[in-house]
């Protein structure tokens, strides 16, 4: 059997690109065929060329007003997309190319802290001043809105009320760490039987 792709976009340090590296490194069913960066100095690349991964760096212009990207995605028989701490919103066309292949993993319990400028410390931020007990991860499926897809996965950790933002980060660190990966090779075995 082919072994299914995995294309992994990331736009920073890439903490979770490196779980699912590690994870899919020796699969006997699941490769990381590419990592995709819209930031040439993202250690996410540093990552993935240290399992040997391939790495491409696109600008603005390649990404939403020609078919570079979504070309390089076809090109490479890719199965399914990991947004991994991309931070643009993915095009229509790739939306479209890629119905129910592209994932995201956001840092809070959907709906609640999506959309629009909602990532990393400011959604910790907005958790904190809310006075939430609880927080977690949603991973969703992508389409053309920031974080409105359809969920596939929540994880929930408790707050208490002495947690600062970098607790609150670190506490949906642990979660986005252990669950990203794992519900990733569900879905990729899961869609092999139903094909």
């Amino acid at each position: 059997m082919t072994k299914k792709r995995i294309a992994i976009f990331a736009s920073g340090s890439g903490t979770n690109a490196q779980k699912i590296l590690e994870r899919f490194q020796n699969h006997a069913d699941i490769e990381i065929s590419l990592l995709l960066s819209n930031k040439k100095d993202a250690y996410a690349l540093e990552r993935a060329r240290a399992f040997n991964v391939r790495t491409v760096v696109f600008n603005r212009y390649e990404f939403y007003k020609s078919d570079f990207v979504l070309d390089t995605l076809i090109r490479d028989r890719i199965d399914l997309i990991v947004l991994a701490g991309f931070m643009w919103l993915v095009p229509t066309n790739m939306v479209e190319e890629f119905s129910n292949k592209i994932i995201n993993i956001h840092p809070a319990l959907l709906p609640k802290y999506g959309g629009k400028g909602m990532y990393g410390r400011h959604v910790h931020k907005a958790v904190k001043e809310s006075g939430e007990s609880e927080t977690g991860i949603t991973i969703h499926w992508v389409n053309e809105n920031y974080d409105e897809g359809d969920i596939i996965a929540q994880y929930r950790c408790e707050l208490q009320a002495s947690d600062d933002e970098d607790e609150i980060a670190r506490k949906v660190h642990v979660l986005e760490h252990k669950y990203y990966p794992e519900v990733i090779e569900n879905l990729v075995l899961k869609s092999t039987k139903n094909n």
